[in-house]
């Protein structure tokens, strides 16, 4: 079973920016109760869209600079990258049907 993986500022390029398919980051910090919220439904999305979709965690707190290069001003914040380009950005805690939907066309 797939679960989301954690990215930093060293791994974040290979991860995600050379990924040869979608790569969905979750944007979070440890205080931050959403996030916490969110996180099974994304492994359930992970395990589930295994294969044609990644799903990375950041954490902001540790990873200040992508927060910052990325405009991330609250959280949960989670942006699609598709061939290195971000193409979707889906914000806050929703569950899973909705973020599944923000999802479509994309995987």
């Amino acid at each position: 079973m797939s679960e989301a993986i954690n990215v930093d500022e060293q791994t974040f390029d290979r991860v995600v920016l050379q990924s040869d398919i979608p790569v969905l980051v979750d944007f979070w910090a440890a205080w931050c109760g959403p996030c916490r919220a969110v996180a099974p439904v994304l492994d359930q999305i992970a395990a589930e869209q295994e294969g044609k979709l990644r799903i990375v965690k950041l954490n902001i707190d540790e990873n200040p600079n992508l927060a910052g290069r990325y405009r991330i001003t609250s959280i949960p914040a989670m942006k699609v990258f598709k061939n290195g380009e971000e193409v979707r950005e889906i914000i806050g805690a929703m569950p899973k049907p909705m973020i599944e939907e923000h999802l479509n066309g994309i995987i």
